[in-house]
Formats: C-alpha cells, structure tokens, sequence
C-alpha cells in the first residue's frame, strides 16, 4: 500500500509541477510578485499532496518568523526543503549550488531568489553567497539556511558548517532555529509512509553576538528534538 500511494503521489505532485515552474518562468517576466507567489503555491501543493495522499502530515510548535530574520533550520530530508516555500514569506534559501543546474527549476529558484552555495567551501562561494544575503538583508526578505551544511540521517548532530556564521554576521539579523524531525517519517526509501513531521520553533537569538556563543546556541536549538 504504502508503495501505491507513494506512486500516485509522484504522479499527481509532479503532474503539478511542471505548469507551476512553467508558469513562474513566464509570469515573472511580465509580474514581479508572481516569482514569489507561483514558488509558494508549489510548496502548499507539495504539503497537499503529501498530506492527502502520502498521509504525511506536518505539526508546528511555536509561532514561525516572517521578515527580516535568519532562519536556521535543521536539514534531515528533502521534505522541508519543498515545505519552507509555503511556511515562509518569500523566503531566501541558501542551497547547494548543483540544484541551479536542473533544467527550468534551477531557473525558477534564482528568479525566486535561492542563495546558490557551492559546497566545497571556496573563499569565492562564500563571497558570493555574503553578497547574494546582503541584497537579501536590505530587501527585508527572510533568509533561511541549514546550519549543518547538508542532509544530516535522524540521530545525528554534526557541527555548524563554516558559512553560517558569516551568515549571521552580514544580514545582521536575529536567528530563529527550528528543530525537526522529519527523517523519521520522510526516509531515504522510495515508499513512503504515514506519520507527522514535527517542527518545534525556538526562541529568537539576538544578532550580534559572537561567534562561538551563536554557533553553540543554534546547534543546540536545531537539534533540540534529537533528545525525544
């Protein structure tokens, strides 16, 4: 069963897909707001979909941010990486630099305003991705990052990548950390299975602190439900 709904759910979200990203190709051209909308839309599709027909659902505890603020999220699946589109006002993601080379989607996220990063840590990737969250800092746009740099499996608590702190440093936001746990329902396997993906919201970290207090506080805030 949970392979037959899986399938379907494939079927159905992509088939939703392709007129989501086609539009935001064409409608951005002609309407700015629409390479923010059409984004959003998609990812209220996807926790749609995933919800009615995976049986996939999503519980938030505590209020998420909007504004200008640095969201540092826990990265356990590529479920929340579709889901923060909806839960966030035009949201500036900080992702990994291979994605911008999908065909037409890769497109559609730099119109949306993704921060593309190359993972290999070179001082030039994170010179850019600085400069791509300064012009996102002084739009007042939300920026959000996975401080751990990548997909980490449910259990585990790796250090804070480099670029977070240089994050915090330039957008001179306050961080919000969110905790999840959704590599418990949203596996690595093809089927997927019935459950809920908690989000657990933190209190907000004032900006300009240090960067050992910042790093220690966000890793133990994102990882708070590693405890459960």
């Amino acid at each position: 069963m949970a392979l037959l709904r899986t399938l379907v759910f494939q079927l159905v979200f992509y088939a939703g897909t392709v007129p989501i990203v086609l539009g935001t190709l064409l409608f951005s051209l002609f309407a700015e707001g629409a390479r923010f909308i059409i984004p959003r839309a998609w990812g209220q599709w996807f926790l749609f979909t995933s919800r009615h027909i995976l049986g996939v659902r999503l519980r938030i505890e505590g209020e998420l941010p909007q504004g200008p603020v640095l969201i540092a999220i826990k990265h356990q699946s590529a479920y929340e990486t579709i889901a923060l589109l909806a839960l966030f006002e035009k949201p500036a993601t900080v992702m990994k630099a291979e994605l911008q080379r999908i065909p037409f989607w890769g497109w559609a996220a730099a119109r949306q305003g993704a921060i593309f990063v190359d993972r290999t840590g070179s001082s030039a990737s994170l010179r850019a991705m600085m400069k791509a969250a300064q012009r996102a800092a002084a739009a007042s746009r939300p920026i959000v990052i996975f401080p751990e740099g990548t997909r980490v499996p449910a259990g585990q608590a790796p250090p804070l990548a480099a670029g977070f702190a240089g994050l915090y440093k330039v957008s001179r936001y306050p961080v919000v950390p969110i905790a999840l746990d959704s590599g418990l329902v949203w596996t690595r396997d093809f089927a997927k299975r019935p459950g809920t993906v908690t989000m657990r919201v933190g209190d907000v970290i004032p900006a300009g602190l240090p960067r050992e207090a910042i790093e220690a506080r966000v890793h133990s805030a994102i990882n708070a439900l590693e405890t459960l």
